[in-house]
């Protein structure tokens, strides 16, 4: 069994997800949330509360990898640079206790819980309840990290069988 993590980093909502994967590619939910953190006095907390409330529910869960959103540009500067720091705090704390990183972009997420990269939230919100087996609607960056998390699971166990590391098989530009 393999507990993976799925982080959609935001610097005012960080979408959190854990599921289990076993041998036999079985997905499991075990748990999602988002970490609302706009309400900090300033960015910097924003970013130590994002870095603090992820090493307590890695702590808790104790996953043995972790799936994190690439960053993507932006609509502008200020936005892109925020989106980047947070995601830095999440990659932080993670990488702290000791676990590998995995990035992914949003493409390759969809087309792993969608079929499509290009499916909307909606979609994808809709994929991840059918994959996992929950019911009624889910938040959104929560719906996002768990995602990740399949992303991960379903492109590890792609690997695994082919035999070849994911840079491999990456197009370059």
């Amino acid at each position: 069994m393999t507990r993976i993590l799925g982080i959609d980093p935001g610097s005012q909502r960080t979408g959190v997800g854990i599921i289990d994967v076993d041998a036999a590619g079985k997905l499991t939910h075990v748990f999602h949330g988002a970490l609302a953190v706009a309400g900090e006095a300033s960015f910097p907390l924003r970013l130590k509360r994002i870095f603090d409330e992820l090493n307590d529910i890695i702590a808790a869960h104790r996953p043995d990898e972790c799936g994190i959103e690439r960053v993507f540009m932006a609509r502008n500067a200020d936005s892109a640079l925020k989106l980047g720091q947070a995601r830095g705090a999440a990659i932080c704390a993670v990488v702290s206790r000791g676990i590998a990183v995995h990035e992914y972009a949003a493409t390759e997420v969809k087309q792993a819980v969608v079929g499509s990269g290009r499916g909307d939230k909606a979609q994808v919100q809709h994929m991840v309840g059918v994959l996992l087996g929950l019911k009624g609607p889910m938040q959104a960056d929560a719906a996002d990290a768990l995602a990740i998390a399949v992303a991960h699971a379903h492109t590890r166990a792609s690997l695994e069988r082919v035999g070849i590391p994911r840079t491999a098989w990456r197009r370059r530009r």
